[in-house]
């Protein structure tokens, strides 16, 4: 199982704001047998928005977005994902039923008002945090931005999730440079299809080396492959 994530928001890529949700939901997918393949972050803008959608969603399981669901007016996500669907935007009689029943009376004004306005046919994503739910377009969940409310939408998409064969990974530190090990790496890579092998430099204490870091959901596999990369570290010392 595959999926994608687009990042949406102007204030990602002028770097006033820190994106953290990448970290999370590579994690969190992980755990349940899902990867994430491929990351884009792009403005707030219709276009770009409805082309990355519309690409990502035929070539992915699963899409997920972030950024652009809020009350304000340069939220344009939700109506952006309206048009990559070729729908119409109605009010979600679940949605407003929702907000109506988490703000008090005169609170529910017409900015709060516009996130109940959702593509037709969408399925609701429950937010326990705001309330305000995120919502599902076929293979499309859309969220909010901000961390901690992305994170509780994620246990409201999970239902709807396919889940696949959890990734493992296994590592071993070497005392020596990349270059040192990447002749006789590579060639365990090739034996290994089913592993994704990587190399990743560290300074510990002083003293240079480098990761090496294997993942495969078969497990079975890994395990030879950590055999083959342990001998190979042992024999070049």
């Amino acid at each position: 199982m595959k999926a994608a994530l687009i990042i949406i928001g102007n204030e990602i890529l002028s770097g006033r704001t820190k994106d953290k949700n990448l970290a999370y939901l590579a994690e969190w997918l992980n755990e349940i047998g899902i990867q994430l393949y491929e990351v884009r972050v792009i403005r707030d803008d219709e276009n770009e928005i409805i082309d990355c959608v519309n690409l990502l969603r035929r070539k992915y399981n699963y899409v997920f977005t972030t950024g652009g669901i809020g009350p304000t007016h340069d939220d344009i996500t939700t109506e952006s994902i309206a048009k990559a669907f070729n729908v119409e935007l109605e009010t979600n009689p679940e949605a407003l039923k929702i907000l109506q029943s988490y703000y008090k009376e005169g609170e529910l004004n017409e900015a709060r008002l516009k996130m109940t306005l959702l593509p037709k046919g969408a399925e609701l994503v429950e937010n326990p945090v705001t309330k305000a739910p995120g919502f599902k377009m076929k293979n499309v969940f859309v969220m909010a931005g901000i961390p901690s409310i992305m994170q509780g939408m994620l246990e409201g998409a999970k239902i709807f999730l396919k889940i696949g064969n959890k990734m493992t990974s296994k590592s071993i530190d070497v005392f020596m440079p990349e270059s040192y090990v990447a002749e006789e790496l590579s060639k365990i890579q090739d034996n290994y299809p089913e592993v994704e092998i990587g190399s990743y430099p560290f300074n510990k204490e002083g003293q240079f080396g480098t990761s090496l870091v294997m993942r495969s959901v078969n497990l079975n596999v890994l395990e030879l492959c950590a055999s083959d990369v342990t001998e190979m570290a042992k024999k070049l010392g």
